[in-house]
């Protein structure tokens, strides 16, 4: 089986709004059920668990009947920072599945993620065990020095920018966040990163500029923008 975790236990003060910015409605629809949507519609993809905020668990339910999610599976709270909410998460689903069994780990607040990258991610993860969605770096990167100044160039050639879902079998991550516990690794903000300080090797999977993670104001205008075109194309 193929399990979508969905992360959506941030409560969004960057955006300096009193709902947790993947409760917010964007066209009258809560930014966490476009998200929702994408791996509900995806045919491989089998029961979504999700990680909510304390206080939204039953307005999530009621969501998830209003839109007919119906491969929401279970929730669960979140933890006290992102890589405490990713592994009350991927818990949870090494308690309810196979240890074996995909879990693509996924922000909420990523709402344009494509069949196509879900695709492929799922793809990469049965063929390398590991899947990290990633887009090239296409800018100049700086190395800030002391203050507001830099003296280095980065080359881009290098870097990747990450994004998500991230895919790993079930027990792989389970016991990658027990590891981390064990040596006092606490603040790991994503799965690759965890894995990454655990010694481990990721495989890339492809993303688009398009898969943005609602941050900001400026992020929902783009996801405003970006949704007006979705919705000319498919006239």
């Amino acid at each position: 089986m193929n399990i979508a975790l969905i992360i959506a236990g941030g409560s969004g003060q960057r955006m300096k709004q009193e709902i947790p910015k993947q409760f917010l409605n964007v066209n009258d629809k809560p930014v966490i059920v476009y998200t929702l949507e994408a791996f509900q519609t995806h045919p491989d993809i089998d029961k979504i668990g999700v990680v909510c905020l304390d206080g939204w668990h039953d307005i999530l339910r009621a969501y998830a009947r209003q839109y007919k999610i119906d491969k929401l599976d279970w929730i669960v709270s979140g933890g006290e920072n992102g890589q405490g909410s990713i592994r009350n998460g991927v818990f949870e689903a090494e308690r309810r599945y196979d240890g074996e069994d995909i879990i693509l780990v996924h922000d909420a607040i990523r709402p344009l993620v494509s069949q196509e990258i879900i695709s492929d991610c799922i793809v990469q993860c049965k063929k390398y065990g590991s899947a990290i969605v990633v887009t090239p770096c296409n800018t100049v990167v700086l190395r800030r020095g002391e203050g507001e100044s830099s003296g280095e160039v980065v080359p881009r050639d290098q870097l990747a920018i990450t994004q998500t879902p991230q895919a790993f079998s079930i027990k792989k991550l389970a016991d990658a966040h027990r590891r981390a516990l064990e040596k006092g690794i606490t603040n790991s903000i994503a799965s690759c990163m965890l894995m990454i300080e655990l010694g481990e090797d990721v495989h890339f999977s492809i993303g688009a500029e398009t898969n943005i993670k609602l941050t900001t104001q400026d992020d929902l205008k783009i996801f405003k923008a970006l949704l007006a075109v979705r919705e000319l194309g498919e006239r």
